[in-house]
């Protein structure tokens, strides 16, 4: 049908993706940047064979993802989730411990500047429990809005609430996220 795939817009095979969900357009685009894919997971994990594996688990999450959310723009989407997939693994309790390798991941090594890093940390943590803590409606909405920039029509457009709907979650999701982390502030 095609005769050079490299040709197409990644737009293109996104909307050829929506239009008749076969895989193939989304493994197009998954080979066109595995190059950069593996680039930022080396960036991050410093190893190659543990960058090749997160590149596998981004083309699972991303393959999952475009199932149920319309992206845009593949290339920074795609580059976000290998980015925050690295920094996941960092901050896991497996094989990658900030804390005890502190020194290896900050430039600066002073005191002031790891405690910066413990305490930003330690609320990107917090948030992340407390997003979990907001009712689903509330915790797609914000998810979407704040953490992956989508517009409101954005969100309507990829779940099942109309405009009304999206501006309440967002605003009482906010809310309550501030209620919760100032009552995880609170209890440190």
């Amino acid at each position: 049908m095609l005769n050079n795939q490299n040709d197409i817009e990644d737009s293109a095979l996104l909307n050829y993706f929506y239009n008749d969900k076969n895989n193939k357009w989304l493994g197009i685009l998954l080979q066109r940047y595995t190059g950069m894919l593996l680039g930022v997971c080396m960036k991050y994990l410093k190893n190659e064979d543990d960058a090749k594996d997160a590149v596998q688990q981004v083309f699972l999450k991303a393959i999952n993802e475009l199932q149920k959310y319309k992206v845009e723009y593949f290339k920074s989407w795609v580059y976000m989730i290998a980015k925050n997939h690295c920094l996941m693994q960092l901050r896991g309790n497996g094989k990658y411990n900030t804390e005890l390798n502190e020194n290896t991941y900050l430039k600066d090594d002073s005191e002031d500047s790891i405690q910066l890093q413990k305490t930003k940390e330690h609320s990107l943590n917090n948030l992340e429990k407390a997003l979990q803590q907001l009712n689903e409606d509330q915790s797609v909405c914000v998810t979407l809005f704040y953490l992956q920039k989508k517009t409101y029509t954005d969100i309507v457009a990829c779940t099942n609430y109309n405009l009304l709907q999206v501006k309440s979650n967002i605003q009482n999701g906010k809310r309550n996220l501030k209620i919760i982390m100032q009552r995880m502030q609170n209890n440190d």
